[in-house]
């Protein structure tokens, strides 16, 4: 059969006009079914239109077993009874056996009295009304999931060869991949949907971490987030507490300083994210102490998360640079690391406090540290330490701080220092490795 051939014999004028006049193929009974199989076959490779499809099961039905009537009762991709595309396919030559019976299916309302699990009791009220009729039941089975069912009814004085039950299996088999075809493909078009949701969440949340650091005065900062997903729950954000200031006034007054953490990834950890971003902003403008704004923001938060059983961890601190001052407190998040330039050693900067979302009594200590010329701060997430390489090994806090001490003692610029860690990263995790969870690194320095 050539490829015209075969278009042809799938177009829709033919089936409705086989359909409409009960139209016979000129073969004898070896060629047809040879020929309806390679038609099929061409079908299933060109699968595009369900409703067709199936309008073709049934044309081949009618044709090939001209002593029954067949019913095709398909499933959606919800596995629901998809009523509307019931299918009724045979030429007894008895019109009361064949009104009987599609006036019974077309009667029947299957959308509310019949479940999937109550199928065979179904099956044996068929058999009871249809006493006089050999009814038989077939499950359209593809990867041993249910995609519908097909009856035959015949009369008991008509013979049924095994020939003819090999060709029903063959036709129920494309059957059962035709209608999982559908199924895939309106799953993969939800998935690209969501995926281009996810791509405009992932391009707006992008937007909201800062596309730049500030310029702050006698302060070199570099930062940067590699989400694990496209959405991802890391955040971190630089905020001057005065905004109705010139620019020039604005870098030398007292800027806010955060990094935080959302429990999870991808899109409910985004969605998180992006709330806390909003709550904090407000929070900032007030000028309250760190340990009064994590108390504030946790108070505001935990009505939020409840219900979402998640929580955040998350460092903040703020600047003043004319005193070189810089104040924080912590909700349980991984606590930064001070590089000490004129002592040549790390310092953890920590302070005592609970993760935000959880306890409505949770309290927060303020620290204070005086910073120098030289001196560092590395800002991370539990994306960075939590690394692991294909051995199953953790990048751990010890050899960040190695890297990190090793790096300050060479003299470099912020950026220089960011770009390095997480080079050491990718040769820790080994190429082409996914992340596990997004990491987030900050680096303040002073000039």
């Amino acid at each position: 059969m050539s490829k015209n051939q075969k278009e042809k014999l799938l177009s829709n004028n033919l089936i409705q006009e086989f359909l409409e006049e009960d139209h016979k193929l000129s073969l004898d009974e070896n060629d047809k079914f040879t020929e309806i199989v390679a038609s099929l076959s061409y079908y299933l490779k060109s699968f595009s239109n369900i409703k067709r499809f199936l309008d073709y099961i049934s044309l081949i039905l009618k044709h090939t077993f001209n002593q029954q009537l067949n019913v095709v009762i398909p499933l959606n991709e919800k596995g629901e009874i998809w009523r509307e595309n019931i299918k009724f396919a045979g030429a007894t030559n008895n019109l009361k056996m064949d009104g009987e019976i599609k006036s019974y299916f077309s009667n029947f309302d299957f959308s509310k009295n019949l479940k999937l699990k109550e199928i065979s009791s179904f099956e044996k009220v068929l058999n009871n009304k249809f006493k006089e009729y050999l009814v038989n039941s077939y499950k359209v089975l593809s990867r041993a999931k249910c995609r519908g069912f097909v009856y035959t009814f015949r009369q008991k004085t008509i013979n049924y060869s095994l020939k003819n039950e090999r060709n029903l299996n063959f036709i129920i088999s494309c059957l059962a991949i035709g209608l999982e075809n559908y199924s895939l493909i309106k799953t993969k078009k939800k998935h690209e949907n969501v995926d281009r949701e996810i791509s405009i969440g992932a391009e707006i949340q992008s937007q909201l971490l800062p596309d730049y650091c500030p310029i702050i005065y006698g302060v070199d900062l570099a930062a940067h987030c590699r989400p694990a997903l496209q959405l991802g729950g890391d955040y971190y954000d630089f905020m001057s507490l005065k905004t109705n200031i010139s620019e020039r006034r604005r870098e030398k007054s007292r800027w806010a300083l955060v990094i935080g953490d959302v429990m999870g990834k991808g899109l409910p950890a985004g969605l998180l994210m992006t709330m806390l971003r909003g709550m904090l902003r407000a929070e900032v403008l007030t000028g309250l102490p760190p340990d009064r704004i994590l108390y504030d923001l946790n108070q505001l938060a935990i009505y939020d998360l409840d219900q979402s059983h998640r929580f955040i961890t998350l460092f903040y601190s703020d600047y003043d640079p004319r005193t070189k001052k810089l104040r924080y407190a912590n909700a349980a998040h991984n606590p930064p690391l001070l590089w000490k330039s004129s002592e040549q050693k790390i310092i953890k900067l920590d302070s005592e406090g609970f993760v935000l979302g959880l306890q409505t009594d949770a309290e927060y200590q303020c620290g204070q540290i005086q910073l120098n010329k030289n001196d560092a701060i590395l800002y991370y997430t539990d994306g960075v330490t939590d690394t692991s390489n294909a051995l199953g090994e953790r990048f751990d806090e010890e050899r960040l701080i190695k890297s990190f001490s090793k790096l300050c003692q060479q003299s470099l610029k912020s950026k220089d220092i960011l770009n390095k860690i997480y080079k050491i990263l990718d040769d820790f995790t080994g190429t082409n490795r996914q992340l596990e969870d997004d990491a987030s690194i900050v680096v303040f320095q002073i000039d």
